[in-house]
């Protein structure tokens, strides 16, 4: 494994009374993409700035490569900022704004000149030298924040949400080419967002935050298919979530009685008697006409939702959850106000231990 390029060891931050980041601990490692993804006030932009310095941490150890940073000012760390808004400067044109980092630290004119021009060719601004901002796309004016950020040869990179004010056909456009620019240069990026997709669609590893912590931290895949505590079941993606108690365990077939009916999963450390939950995605749910081995759930269907590639299906359980699946296309034989009883493959759902607390 890649060695660590960014360490947090019991880093907290309180503003007032106001505990914002708890006891967290995280090690970024060198070349790889980051992200800390969660609802809003969760503590990820907090974290991602006291990382750049722009925050004192109230307590804990902060490194980069190796290096205690807590008492740098941000210039002295080695990682750069591009923020949601790219603080460009309206005056200066793209080639002054994407040299201004050069510019203070007196790098001589032709080197400067050499490393802007490629620059812009690797974020494919070529020829828009001489624009000002205000003559920009969003999209552009992105470009020029990242460009500006990379040409000091930061070791990490952190993006605060930098596509949040783009428009959705051009922000998938731009994370594509994002991830491809990091795979390009190797460089450490750290970056937020509270997009579940473009999250997954981007990242190496994600930190899903909530409350201050670290629910979990793991590949996108381990995320999704595998989540660890019901937030992060009902937060990555879409879900369906059963709250139950155990009455059977039989290997790793754990039978669990719900305000709903009866399921069945499958999952290792249960007792009889325990609470826990039960993640199903929408894509694993099946229907029949009659209950299924294992389980009692009937539901009545609501309606039909066509979502463009799939239709999702809502039906309402008898505690009056709703819960819903997805096809590729509407069955058709189904009528709203029928009653199905729904079932699944025990291994295509993720049981969760109530206990299950955040890292």
């Amino acid at each position: 494994m890649a060695e660590s390029i960014v360490s947090l060891i019991n880093v907290e931050k309180r503003f007032g009374s106001n505990l914002v980041v708890r006891k967290m601990n995280m090690e970024i490692q060198e070349g790889e993409f980051l992200t800390l993804l969660g609802p809003s006030g969760c503590g990820k932009t907090t974290t991602l700035r006291m990382i750049a310095g722009f925050e004192d941490a109230t307590s804990g150890i902060i490194k980069v490569q190796g290096e205690r940073v807590e008492s740098k000012e941000p210039y002295q760390r080695d990682v750069n900022t591009v923020f949601q808004n790219y603080s460009l400067f309206p005056h200066m044109t793209v080639f002054d704004n994407v040299a201004y980092g050069l510019t203070i630290k007196k790098v001589p004119k032709d080197e400067i000149q050499r490393r802007v021009t490629e620059m812009l060719a690797l974020v494919q601004l070529a020829g828009f030298e001489k624009r000002k901002p205000d003559a920009l796309s969003g999209g552009q004016k992105q470009r020029v924040a990242i460009a500006r950020a990379l040409i000091n040869n930061p070791k990490v990179l952190l993006l605060d949400e930098p596509l949040g004010a783009l428009d959705l056909k051009l922000r998938k456009q731009m994370q594509i080419e994002l991830k491809r620019l990091q795979k390009k240069l190797g460089i450490t990026f750290v970056y937020v967002t509270h997009d579940q997709e473009e999250a997954l669609t981007m990242s190496d590893r994600i930190a899903v935050m909530n409350g201050g912590v670290i629910e979990q931290l793991d590949v996108p895949m381990e995320i999704y298919d595998h989540p660890k505590t019901r937030f992060v079941a009902g937060f990555i993606g879409e879900s369906n979530i059963f709250d139950g108690t155990v009455k059977a365990v039989e290997g790793d077939l754990l039978r669990v009685e719900t305000p709903s009916g009866m399921l069945t999963t499958r999952g290792k450390g249960f007792q009889v008697g325990e609470e826990m939950h039960v993640s199903v995605r929408p894509e694993h749910l099946e229907y029949g006409l009659a209950p299924a081995e294992g389980f009692d759930l009937p539901a009545i269907l609501k309606d039909f939702t066509y979502m463009g590639t799939v239709v999702k299906t809502a039906l309402d359980l008898r505690d009056g959850q709703e819960v819903k699946f997805s096809r590729f296309e509407q069955d058709y034989g189904l009528r709203e106000g029928e009653q199905l009883f729904l079932r699944w493959s025990p291994e295509k759902s993720v049981a969760i231990k109530k206990s299950a607390a955040a890292q």
